[in-house]
């Protein structure tokens, strides 16, 4: 079954329900043609980490379209029409990392860190819902295509083994805080964009649980 997704316009003004396949072409042959996309869709990204605090990066296979072969956040999806962010972020752990999970309030997810065994689940919080996110990605040959969407931005901790269920990724690493950054500083090149912005904008909220305050 195709998946389908609502479309927005640039004032996040619902405009329609169309096949991910067929938006996806739409917007491509859009910016190819005009350099602007013009209308928006939800989607999550999920920066995941151990216990101790170390952040899992997903590297995205080399056959993918946008942003081939570079390390990346841990999960990004989009928001089927008919669910809710929390619901998508759940559906992409189990189906793109393979582990159950579970996305809690703040206060809840604060408590939990504490006493979960986080080698059987993921506990995951919203950070914020971003409506103006444009994310940068990568063509090749020095190409790039800048996408608009309107975001769910998640970080969450998880001990449990991860495989890959769905093929689009072909490797995961793991790095603290401190190395991630020595690496984004001098190999730029071997991350993508939103992976950039989330490690800038939300890094002093990734760290080991015994520091969650």
């Amino acid at each position: 079954m195709s998946e389908k997704l609502e479309i927005f316009d640039l004032d996040n003004e619902p405009i329609a329900i169309q096949d991910r396949k067929d938006y996806e072409l739409e917007i491509f042959n859009e910016y190819q043609s005009t350099g602007a996309i013009t209308k928006k869709v939800k989607a999550i990204r999920l920066v995941l980490m151990t216990s101790q605090g170390r952040i899992y990066l997903q590297k995205r296979s080399r056959s993918k379209k946008t942003n081939p072969g570079l390390l990346d956040k841990t999960i990004g999806g989009h928001v089927s029409a008919g669910h809710s962010y929390s619901l998508t972020v759940v559906k992409e752990c189990a189906e793109e990392l393979g582990f159950p999970s579970s996305v809690l309030d703040t206060a809840e997810f604060k408590k939990a860190a504490k006493v979960t065994n986080m080698q059987i689940i993921g506990i995951i919080r919203l950070i914020e819902i971003l409506d103006d996110f444009v994310s940068k990605r990568e063509l090749g040959e020095g190409n790039f295509l800048l996408q608009p969407y309107i975001t769910g931005i998640y970080y969450g901790y998880y001990d449990g083994p991860i495989r890959f269920v769905d093929g689009e990724s072909c490797g995961i690493e793991s790095f603290s805080l401190e190395e991630l950054k020595t690496e984004l500083t001098n190999h730029p090149e071997r991350f993508t964009d939103d992976l950039r912005f989330m490690i800038e904008k939300y890094g002093d909220l990734f760290v080991p649980v015994k520091d969650i305050k």
